[in-house]
């Protein structure tokens, strides 16, 4: 009676232990991170006793493991970064640290893990072993290939999901580029059309204040002063080609005697000429001139009566009076040819005294012109 309940107990404990030996072992290994790094600190947290655990249980599954038989699931999880690449990215390299140490400390391959990376969850890696049961009991060996194949179809729909959204992740961060490249260019080219128009306008500000400044007209009339005031009437016309060239025409003509006809001061000339105006107001010109005439004087006993005719450049600046009147002041240099009869006058009768020619070399032209601008 002593002897039933010991053999009783007995009897029992044999009987669970084909059942504790069907039961997966504990096979799922959690590395925690600092948040922010990618760097496995081993001291970290608890990550050395489950570093130690690990290792404990490649050694004893290590031929099957590198056998293929016993994969290695490695699940990297990060929320420490702003974007899901940048997590994805945290937590692929946290999930190579962690294996890294188990290839150098352990001697296993990379082809021993399959690897998976998450943007979720928190700040840690964890590595699962689907260890099969020490015993198996009859008919489950079918069971547990299907459940094998389960877990590896599960992995393999899981790794497919992953990489779809990488994939997505990085379509969205490229069109996320493109578009902010697109913006950039848009500023861009608003920015320079802004420069392009502000520097027309300037321009246009300019050219506008340049032309209301610049003494601008098509026609004038033109009345030299020093020639009226040597009693030598002389007009002229002048016609703008275009704000840089003109075209005008003086002339002159005057007849007078005195003292019971003794003296004698008559002459008449015309003179074109062609001018370039310079500067911004066009103001300041140089152009070439020319004239001819005749002429008659008699200031003594011997006159002198004959033709002239010659040319040279000139050059003068135009003051600007009113937007009617202007006042030009013109000097030309060049040289006047001329062929005159020397005559006297006696008793009333012009009596022949020889002819002569003479070139007159240096200042041919000279005025103080009142110009008025008709349009």
């Amino acid at each position: 009676m002593n002897l039933k309940k010991p053999i009783l107990t007995l009897l029992f404990v044999l009987s669970l232990l084909p059942l504790a030996a069907q039961e997966k072992a504990d096979t799922t290994y959690t590395f925690r991170f600092v948040s922010g790094k990618d760097m496995f600190y081993v001291p970290f947290g608890e990550n050395g006793k489950e570093l130690q655990r690990l290792q404990e249980c490649v050694r004893r599954y290590k031929t099957d493991i590198l056998a293929g038989k016993i994969p290695l699931y490695v699940d990297g999880y990060s929320i420490s970064a702003s974007t899901e690449a940048g997590n994805l990215a945290v937590a692929k390299t946290r999930s190579n640290r962690v294996k890294s140490e188990l290839i150098t400390r352990s001697g296993l391959v990379e082809k021993c893990f399959t690897t998976r990376n998450h943007a979720s969850d928190g700040n840690f890696v964890t590595v699962r072993l689907a260890i099969p049961a020490e015993k198996d009991a009859p008919g489950s060996t079918q069971a547990k290939a299907d459940s094998m194949a389960a877990e590896r179809a599960e992995a393999e729909q899981a790794e497919k999901a992953r990489l779809a959204a990488e994939r997505e992740a990085a379509r969205r961060a490229e069109e996320e580029r493109l578009a902010a490249e697109r913006a950039e260019q848009e500023r861009r080219k608003a920015e320079e059309a802004a420069r392009k128009a502000e520097l027309e306008r300037t321009e246009a500000e300019r050219l506008a204040a340049e032309e209301t400044e610049k003494d601008d007209y098509t026609l004038s009339l033109r009345a030299n002063l020093l020639r009226w005031a040597t009693l030598t009437p002389d007009l002229g016309i002048e016609w703008r080609i275009n704000p840089s060239w003109g075209i005008l025409v003086n002339g002159s003509w005057t007849s007078w005697t005195w003292n019971d006809k003794d003296r004698r001061y008559a002459l008449w000339e015309v003179s074109p000429e062609v001018r370039y105006y310079i500067g911004k107001e066009k103001c300041g010109y140089i152009g070439a001139m020319y004239k001819a005439g005749q002429f008659n004087y008699k200031f003594s006993a011997t006159g002198k009566q004959g033709d002239l005719m010659g040319g040279g450049i000139v050059g003068g600046y135009q003051l600007r009076l009113t937007d009617a009147l202007d006042l030009d002041f013109n000097l030309g240099i060049g040289c006047v040819h001329a062929d005159y009869e020397k005559y006297e006058v006696i008793d009333g009768v012009r009596v022949r005294r020889g002819t002569e020619s003479k070139n007159w070399w240096g200042p041919v032209n000279a005025g103080v012109t009142l110009v008025w601008k008709l349009f």
